[in-house]
């Protein structure tokens, strides 16, 4: 009698969520800073995104 042949089921990866779009899945979000009497723009400020609150995850 010849041996069986034994196989493993394959796993399926976890599914992947979807990234949030307003910071693109990095949680952060960049906001002009601007200064002066003419508001002129002197940079960019980071802070949390608010619609997934920093976790990147789109929000169901």
């Amino acid at each position: 009698m010849a041996t069986r042949k034994t196989t493993t089921p394959r796993k399926t990866a976890a599914p992947v969520p979807a990234k949030c779009e307003p910071c693109k899945g990095t949680g952060e979000v960049a906001q002009t800073v601007r200064v002066g009497r003419k508001r002129r723009s002197v940079g960019q400020q980071a802070g949390i995104c608010l619609a997934c609150f920093g976790t990147g995850e789109a929000p169901e």
